[in-house]
């Protein structure tokens, strides 16, 4: 009986035979130019027009666009298919980094500046959200049913962790593109970047997969309903929490290194959180089954929550690298635990539409945290500023013993759908 078992487990076919390794390359690479957008478009207002003050509104402009249009792009790649949707979106960021590039060098008014960093935004492809939706189709569709529940949480912590790296080096590569040729060079190069490799990304077979949900027609069976029910949303809510802990974070240690000389290390100090962020990430694949997904969610956001509050304490970039590192333990899990959570909870037929929604919460947080703290580090002070990614755990805190609550063993041991 083993050996049968064991013949059958082997015979089955894994995730990364199904997709194909070029899948996650190209998947890979595709998600830089989203990393690099942010900081590339910073960095080229700041040079070209001078202002620090432009520069972050001009960013926050970019999630702006990110997050009204982004849930919108999501459902029509569910009504429509991936692929038509993101060769559009190729070719439409591409153009929209370009022309961002000629109007912040230009004589235009800054509101043109801002209007165009919103259209940067609103075409961004959604390439990660898009990975989540196509691969757990992918998994529903075509893996045994007693295997989705874990391949699913092993796809979220390598999605989750490639996030994370990718969200490292995008600023690294910015920072290296412009100070060998030029500050524009970022977004010229996220633009050849959206061209070339998210519409491979289009291009690949995997695009042409669409759900077994869908009908003839593009049409799901569930109602748009079904996306405002309390526990889809209060997944997005525990996902922005984290979205405005990645703004605070990252703006308030900058501020904190800036008061020691040395703002130009806080992206360094910010690596040890994304280091053991993604690495405990890829970790959550081989948790026990016994440690429920609601658990988890509650645990590793207690000790991201503890990491924060050691910030009230810090004096030293020494034991703000020991904080750090406390929080990296928590983030990373407790994001893999929410995308796990999403997709488990998607109304049939609208995953695409739900993972862009969380995605699009990541990035209206970390825009509100990034502004937020900007203004209290510069009006009020450091320490100030750093109460805020403490408000920010919170939040994802209580939206983990909220899910709790909302989380019924019922739900627990249903199937994972797309």
């Amino acid at each position: 009986m083993t050996r049968a078992t064991t013949s059958q487990q082997l015979a089955e076919p894994s995730l990364l035979r199904l997709a194909g390794l070029p899948y996650f390359l190209i998947a890979f690479i595709a998600r830089l130019p989203f990393a690099m957008m942010v900081v590339g478009v910073l960095t080229v207002v700041v040079s070209a027009r001078g202002s620090l003050s432009l520069g972050g509104l001009t960013s926050a402009a970019v999630g702006l666009g990110t997050a009204c249009f982004g849930p919108l792009l999501g459902a029509a790649a569910d009504r429509f298919g991936q692929r038509t949707v993101l060769l559009v979106l190729a070719l439409a960021n591409g153009a929209m980094l370009l022309l961002f590039t000629f109007v912040v060098y230009g004589t235009a008014a800054d509101g043109f500046v801002l209007l165009a960093a919103v259209g940067i935004g609103a075409t961004a492809p959604q390439v990660a959200p898009l990975s989540r939706s196509r691969l757990v189709t992918i998994i529903s569709d075509r893996m045994p049913e007693g295997r989705r529940a874990k391949t699913v949480s092993g796809t979220m912590a390598y999605e989750s962790a490639a996030d994370e790296t990718v969200f490292v080096f995008g600023p690294f590569i910015v920072g290296i593109l412009a100070s060998a040729i030029a500050p524009w060079a970022p977004l010229v190069g996220a633009a050849v970047l959206t061209v070339v490799f998210v519409g491979a990304f289009a291009l690949h077979p995997s695009g042409r997969h669409v759900s077994q949900d869908r009908d003839a027609d593009g049409k799901a069976p569930s109602t748009v309903s079904e996306l405002f029910r309390p526990q889809l949303l209060i997944v997005v809510v525990g996902i922005l929490g984290v979205g405005i802990f990645f703004g605070t974070m990252l703006t308030s240690l900058t501020s904190f290194m800036a008061d020691r000389g040395a703002p130009e290390q806080a992206g360094l100090l910010y690596g040890v959180m994304g280091v053991g962020s993604a690495i405990l990430a890829l970790g959550v694949a081989w948790l026990p089954a016994a440690f429920s997904m609601r658990a988890r969610w509650l645990v590793f956001s207690g000790i991201l929550l503890a990491g924060t509050l050691l910030l009230g304490f810090v004096d030293t970039p020494g034991t703000m690298m020991v904080a750090l590192a406390i929080m990296g333990i928590g983030i990373g899990p407790t994001l893999v635990t929410q995308y796990s959570f999403g997709a488990a909870r998607s109304p049939r037929g609208r995953s695409a539409t739900v993972m862009t929604m969380l995605g699009s919460g990541v990035v209206v947080g970390q825009s509100i945290g990034a502004a937020f703290a900007g203004e209290i580090a510069e009006s009020v002070g450091t320490p100030a500023a750093l109460l805020l990614p403490m408000v920010a755990a919170f939040i994802a805190f209580a939206a983990g013993a909220a899910n709790w609550m909302l989380s019924g063993e019922k739900r627990r041991a249903a199937p994972v759908k797309p």
